[in-house]
């Protein structure tokens, strides 16, 4: 069956379809992962965006019972090169055609994703909607046009009561605004007593459970768009240890004085770069995010800079100058990709343990 996607600029494309036949609208975004759909797939950070795989073969190993980033995918559509549908590996539980048929997220193959991804790189992301042929191109666009895209993602995929973890280690509070199971999975190896917090929780109610530490997890959107956790990050600095990744490293720079921009079309996938200024090594990184911290906005913070991407100079880490916080934008837990940076959850336990030796953890 054929089917079309629709770009906001007018550019569309004809491909064949595959999982869900729905009508869908989203950001049009590229990863350049060679592997790691099915984690993709089930990243909540990519909710509300229609995501384009450069690499031209995908669903070869299917999806199987335990690649799952979250319970329940939150992308809006999946395109393609070209799609297996006769994958081969020894987990394979069905493919990939299946679990977005099962999951009513559309699919586009057979498309030039190359000439795609030219476009966004040029003009930076784009709306988009994969749609059936029978709709006029020029209807679409006009419809787009005029369509906002939602900003309320952090809300929709942050978890919306509390829950335990347990460990008979340090506890940690984990704020989730769109966290991926790899996270708690690198908690869990180190034997922490997690509690996951919903985006929202107040500085009150994350200092009542008496952390020893506190996560801030990835998330989807435009981190200006969570003012309640920005509020909530200024009430608990200095009182406790802090880790933040991806979206909670750019809304810890904003609790922290500094600004956040959109990036043209962002850093998606599982080959980046990124130098750490301290040591002069090079990590290659998992990435996922549209936004990032201005770096004219720090000098007058108490925020040092860490880590840059070696592609774009953009800003990778920071720290703060007066208090125990770190923070990323990549994901030292990989899911998918290497595991260059996965001990920086071991520099966080040793933060947390040598604050503890201090005394100086604050609780409410």
């Amino acid at each position: 069956m054929k089917r079309q996607l629709v770009l906001e600029d007018g550019s569309f494309f004809i491909g064949e379809a595959f999982g869900s036949t729905e009508k869908t609208i989203g950001e049009v975004v590229f990863n350049t992962g060679m592997t790691g759909y099915q984690e993709i797939l089930t990243d909540p950070s990519y909710c509300g965006q229609i995501v384009t795989m450069t690499y031209p073969l995908i669903g070869n190993y299917g999806i199987n019972r335990d690649d799952f980033e979250s319970i329940e995918p939150h992308i809006h559509g999946l395109i393609v090169k070209e799609v297996c549908n006769v994958p081969s590996n020894w987990r394979n539980e069905m493919t990939l055609d299946e679990y977005l048929k099962e999951k009513k997220i559309p699919g586009l193959a057979g498309i030039d994703t190359r000439k795609l991804t030219r476009i966004i790189r040029q003009y930076g992301t784009l709306k988009g909607m994969i749609c059936d042929l029978d709709v006029s191109v020029q209807e679409i666009v006009e419809y787009l046009k005029t369509t906002a895209l939602p900003r309320d993602q952090v809300k929709r995929v942050s978890t919306k009561s509390a829950y335990p973890s347990p460990g008979r280690g340090y506890r940690v509070v984990l704020v989730d605004f769109g966290m991926k199971h790899g996270i708690l999975r690198e908690l869990n190896k180190r034997n922490c007593d997690v509690i996951v917090l919903p985006y929202n929780a107040t500085a009150e109610q994350v200092l009542c459970l008496h952390p020893d530490g506190v996560m801030l997890s990835n998330g989807p959107g435009d981190p200006k768009d969570v003012p309640e956790a920005i509020e909530m990050i200024r009430g608990i600095l200095g009182k406790v240890p802090i880790f933040g990744i991806c979206l909670g490293h750019q809304l810890f720079a904003l609790a922290c004085g500094a600004d956040t921009e959109k990036m043209k079309f962002g850093h998606r996938g599982s080959n980046h770069p990124v130098k750490h200024l301290a040591t002069g090594k090079v990590a290659i990184t998992s990435q996922n995010h549209g936004y990032t911290v201005k770096k004219e906005s720090l000098p007058h913070t108490r925020l040092e800079v860490t880590h840059i991407a070696l592609n774009d100079g953009t800003i990778e880490g920071l720290r703060h100058l007066d208090y125990p916080a770190f923070t990323v934008q990549y994901h030292p837990e990989a899911s998918p990709g290497p595991e260059d940076s996965n001990s920086l959850f071991d520099e966080f336990i040793v933060m947390i343990r040598e604050f503890k030796k201090k005394g100086e953890i604050v609780h409410a």
